[in-house]
């Protein structure tokens, strides 16, 4: 039977680590070490960053990024094209899209996909408020640049139905991106070459 080899803080610092994506129980324990010999100069200052990030990032209620400002600071960028909105079902899929430098648009954060086998419905998703978005004057295409997933292509049919009575163009991401695949993953050269060549959906 294992034993524990630290107080209930340190055990404790070690079960949360290990929640974080990438990190399971040894890695975990070793990121906890490292902090802990480190205190000084990388413990003390990522307790205080946590804080202070915690009391700070909101969701910005216009395209449902996480900022500390509101709306972010992404939605206030007077040199983004505002007549392209790009859709991702992510936070951290419009960082990946944003790291490629492939396109200068708004975006729109669904925070999910739909998905039956999760119970994840329309309901779910911030998809009342794309659609007001979209029927805003000026907009003139919207990217579903969703990942390649079951679930990802069954929500891009379902929001193509329901924008086809808006006079938009609905474009897909196309080559590079592969069936299964998810944009966090993919390289900045494969989604530069995926923006690119979108086609109608």
């Amino acid at each position: 039977m294992a034993q524990h080899v630290a107080g209930p803080e340190i055990e404790r610092l070690i079960q949360l680590l290990a929640r974080l994506p990438g990190l399971g129980p040894r890695s975990a324990r070793r990121a906890a070490l490292h902090l802990i010999k480190k205190r000084e100069t990388l413990l003390n200052p990522l307790s205080d960053a946590m804080r202070i990030a915690n009391e700070r990032i909101v969701v910005c209620s216009s395209c449902g990024n996480v900022d500390t400002s509101e709306p972010c600071t992404i939605c206030r960028d007077a040199k983004r094209d505002p007549s392209i909105l790009v859709v991702v079902e992510d936070v951290s899929d419009l960082w990946a899209l944003e790291r490629s430098g492939a396109v200068n648009a708004k975006y729109h954060v669904l925070g999910g996909v739909l998905s039956p086998l999760d119970g994840v419905r329309p309901e779910h998703l911030n998809l009342e408020r794309l659609v007001a978005r979209v029927s805003e004057p000026g907009v003139t295409e919207v990217i579903l640049a969703l990942n390649a997933t079951v679930d990802g292509q069954t929500t891009a049919h379902y929001i193509t139905e329901l924008l086809a009575h808006l006079p938009v163009k609905v474009t897909k991401l196309a080559h590079g991106v592969p069936v299964g695949g998810e944009l966090d993953y993919l390289d900045e050269g494969t989604l530069s070459a995926a923006i690119r060549q979108r086609t109608s959906f």
